[in-house]
């Protein structure tokens, strides 16, 4: 008895780690527009690298850990889309239409919106949950298997890219926020508070491939892609990262080797 609970409490705290690694990210850019109105630093220097997309969500920056309300900001970090702006991104492995994702989702993009704190430093938002650094404009999402036929995300259905929902370096990477929360549900919170309705999750807005449609609105079946396109069609949006959504069975096979290799070493041990 004491040996499961014990295990159980270690493949609970190594989740975080493994998840982690389970998460796929963009692997390479594509093609990449700035466009009009792109943010540019104090100093004058653009957001432009676009290769700061690649790879995991940052996890810090200069002014401490990425959380949500302090999210990414440096030119080494982010790269910036403003009207008219596009970015073409490829991941080496597909990406899945997976149902039994969590809340469906398959991908999920990082931003660099925070809350605005009212209590710095300490956290907290106000009755509003008003944003900072969040792209108040419009976004246009599309995915494609080959990178030659692109098929848009329904507009109804895709959120706004860099808004709900601020990265949370702490969370796990890959892992979907709640899509029914809205603005109103992170009113007057703390970070504890919002790092509860985020449920361990690094944040983002999540997607579905399955809202893909064609041009004349048609539903379109993918079983998988590997190219996603972000517009932006008014307004301005920043990106740090895009994440597939690990399958359910990927995150059982990884935790279920942890605990292979866990009751191996308590086994060792107690020979010893």
């Amino acid at each position: 008895m004491l040996r499961s609970y014990a295990v159980g409490l270690a493949i609970a705290g190594l989740s975080f780690i493994v998840n982690c690694a389970s998460a796929a990210f963009a692997d390479r850019v594509e093609s990449y527009n700035p466009g009009t109105g792109f943010a540019v630093s104090f100093s004058g220097v653009p957001y432009t690298n676009a290769s700061a997309v690649l790879g995991a969500p940052n996890p810090n920056t200069s002014f401490g850990p990425v959380q949500p309300f302090n999210p990414p900001y440096e030119v080494s970090e982010i790269a910036s889309l403003g009207k008219d702006g596009y970015m073409v991104l490829r991941f080496d492995s597909p990406v899945h239409n997976a149902p039994g994702n969590s809340f469906g989702l398959d991908f999920i993009i990082y931003g660099s919106a925070g809350f605005v704190d009212t209590d710095y430093p300490n956290g907290h938002t106000d009755s509003f949950a008003s944003m900072f650094g969040n792209n108040t404009g419009t976004t246009r999402v599309s995915v494609s298997a080959d990178n030659a036929v692109f098929y848009v995300l329904d507009p109804s259905l895709a959120p706004v890219v860099d808004a709900l929902y601020p990265t949370d370096g702490s969370g796990q990477a890959g892992l979907p926020v709640n899509p029914s929360l809205t603005s109103s549900d992170f009113a007057d919170k703390t970070l504890a508070d919002i790092r509860a309705l985020y449920a361990n999750s690094a944040g983002g807005a999540g997607y579905d491939i399955s809202w893909a449609q064609d041009g004349s609105g048609t539903p379109v079946h993918l079983d998988d892609i590997q190219y996603i396109r972000i517009d932006v069609l008014s307004g301005r949006a920043e990106i740090d990262a895009i994440a597939a959504v690990p399958e359910p069975r990927t995150w059982l096979i990884a935790v279920a080797g942890a605990a292979v290799c866990l009751i191996r070493g308590w086994r060792k041990r107690n020979r010893g």
